[in-house]
């Protein structure tokens, strides 16, 4: 297939990209730099709604992984306004302009993520639970949104929605490893919150069964089978690296140095299963010591 990739820069699409081109595949990839020594590049501004029409014909399929990075650092204003609007203008902007295409690809698959449901505590989410309440809800609520135009124009739409993405290259594990390699890891909160999690290589795999399998459309839960407590989370780590865990972030030192951010991505619980995945998909790592000691061989 002739397939074109937004967010190639991002940890999943710096991963997707050769697994895509070592099956055959033909890539192009969206950029926000005008660069004209990459090869097969296209240039747009998601933002400023910048997408020509013709750089958009003539391709099997699109894989819109785009945005800004939510962790990135305190939420601001003007940070939560620029995750936003890479989210939802650049999703619409995108779908909008496939849709008036003559030749419009067969498949769109666009990122979301679990945090569409919130804060449920204890409760297991499954792509038929309505969305939670916060910023993050509705900024992915308005996400998957924006694929209408796609969907409308007969494209077949699939926004997986992505829980931690466990590499050792880029994301949540790295920015812990450090601290954790030091034997100075420990629990967030109270550690009771759930963390819904996928092995970045079976993340890779079931990314091209979504392209390739047309019986996926609309949401599809992207975390392994089996999601673990923070505190859990934290001693599987520690026992794979061989060092100790007893530090402790309190909530309150998260919510000062964090603020909304903290509440919504770090000490959020969310436990989800996918449905859609049932008896279609076979995970390599489904739980988290080989997930984990895969990821850091």
């Amino acid at each position: 297939m002739k397939i074109l990739v937004s967010g190639s820069s991002g940890l999943v699409g710096q991963a997707l990209i050769p697994a895509l081109q070592t099956a055959g595949h033909e890539i192009h990839t969206l950029i926000r730099s005008k660069n004209a020594a990459v090869k097969n590049a296209h240039f747009w501004d998601p933002v400023a709604g910048v997408l020509a029409a013709q750089d958009l014909e003539g391709f099997d399929a699109v894989v819109h992984l785009a945005g800004e990075n939510i962790a990135g650092g305190r939420w601001s204003a003007s940070r939560m306004q620029r995750i936003r609007d890479s989210r939802i203008k650049g999703t619409a902007l995108l779908s909008s302009t496939l849709a008036a295409c003559s030749h419009p690809p067969k498949v769109l698959v666009s990122a979301s993520a679990i945090g569409i449901y919130g804060d449920r505590g204890d409760e297991t989410c499954s792509e038929d639970t309505s969305p939670g309440n916060g910023f993050l809800p509705k900024v992915a609520q308005e996400w998957e949104m924006a694929t209408k135009p796609a969907k409308a124009a007969g494209i077949r739409v699939v926004t997986p929605r992505l829980g931690v993405v466990l590499s050792k290259n880029g994301g949540a594990l790295q920015k812990m490893l450090p601290a954790f390699r030091l034997g100075l890891g420990g629990r967030l909160g109270n550690g009771r919150q759930y963390m819904s999690w996928i092995e970045i290589d079976d993340l890779i795999r079931l990314l091209m069964l979504l392209l390739e399998d047309p019986a996926f459309e609309g949401p599809v839960n992207c975390v392994a089978p089996h999601p673990v407590s923070n505190a859990e989370f934290t001693a599987t780590l520690a026992a794979v690296l061989h060092r100790p865990a007893f530090c402790h972030v309190p909530a309150m030192v998260l919510r000062l140095l964090l603020g909304q951010l903290a509440d919504e991505a770090l000490l959020a619980s969310t436990k989800v299963t996918s449905l859609r995945l049932k008896g279609k998909f076979e995970f390599r790592y489904a739980h988290l010591a080989d997930a984990l000691r895969h990821t850091l061989h």
